[in-house]
């Protein structure tokens, strides 16, 4: 199968970045299984080596840039094509109210797409390789943050707030702050190794996010080290999270307890396997070449009008 993607940045990602991360891992197992692979992109991306061939792009028009051979174009953001080649979307966040997606729009997760009156999802996957299984003894007074921190729905707040009042330690990972704040640190943005060691090193991660989650890339990153999660009951959380490796939380009140006093112990090795069954990159391009071979053959993925199906829009905090 002959695929081709669009994106406008350099790739690799140099720092963090969760959609240019899943577009890279998604087209070098592509790769792995046997398809070609194409990328109309920056000029500076450099993917030849893991055998991604580059069309650079040079200015904003990409249509005119498209091989006539193309079997199915992948796109990651909201756009038409003006071509007759089959084209499918994954929509990484939620949309806005009036906002219309393409019939062949693929969500996150079965809440995801729910919420934009949706039925065809795939969820998340990882790089396995790139998170090796570094098991620790938990003892519940180490917490993690890892997230964009000045964005509201992610409920920093409501952690801060947390790990004050039961005077356990957090590390914050997506943000700074210049008022010191007891028994936290904040780390800024981090990637890789550095990123990874705060993980390893986290007793529970925390993720009492405030709006309808599309999926939580960042929760599977947890799995990954087999650390359990306290999250939210919103959007993809009820599908991520069950009793083994984490818990869910409806208030802030119910919040503090759990992060108190330890729910349970968690098996890091029975987190980390569940993850990579439900999670791998491997699984979630397997998952996307069904969705294109349905396309390809002019079968629609969806039959009614995607839209964001909430009258408030999805940044409007939830009651938590």
């Amino acid at each position: 199968m002959k695929i081709v993607f669009q994106h406008d940045h350099p790739l690799p990602v140099k720092k963090y970045g969760g959609i240019e991360r899943m577009l890279f891992w998604h087209m070098k197992e592509l790769v792995k299984q046997g398809h070609e692979v194409k990328i109309i992109g920056h000029p500076q991306t450099e993917l030849s080596s893991f055998g991604i061939e580059l069309i650079p792009m040079h200015g904003k028009e990409w249509h005119h840039l498209i091989p006539n051979d193309t079997d199915i174009i992948h796109l990651s953001y909201n756009h038409i094509v003006p071509s007759k080649i089959p084209t499918i979307v994954t929509l990484h966040g939620n949309g806005q109210p009036g906002e219309i997606f393409p019939e062949n729009t693929i969500f996150l997760s079965r809440k995801h797409a729910e919420n934009h009156n949706g039925i065809e999802f795939v969820y998340n996957g990882i790089d396995f390789s790139e998170y090796p299984f570094m098991p620790k003894r938990r003892n519940w007074e180490n917490f993690l943050f890892l997230a964009k921190a000045s964005w509201k729905v992610k409920n920093l707040k409501h952690c801060l707030k947390a790990i004050k009042a039961t005077n356990k330690k957090l590390d914050v990972v997506g943000g700074s702050s210049i008022i010191p704040k007891k028994n936290t640190t904040f780390h800024g943005f981090l990637d890789g190794k550095k990123k990874l060691d705060l993980i390893q090193y986290a007793d529970c991660f925390l993720w009492p996010v405030r709006w309808h989650e599309p999926f939580g890339l960042a929760v599977v990153e947890a799995m990954s080290q087999g650390v359990p999660t306290i999250a939210s009951p919103f959007g993809s959380l009820k599908e991520l999270i069950n009793e083994d490796n984490g818990v869910l939380v409806n208030n802030y009140e119910e919040f503090v307890t759990t992060i108190k006093d330890k729910p349970k112990e968690f098996n890091a090795k029975k987190i980390r396997k569940d993850a990579e069954e439900r999670f791998s990159i491997e699984k979630y391009t397997k998952d996307y070449v069904s969705l294109y071979v349905k396309v390809i053959d002019g079968e629609k993925l969806h039959h009614s009008t995607l839209s964001w199906k909430h009258s408030t829009p999805p940044q409007e905090l939830l009651d938590f």
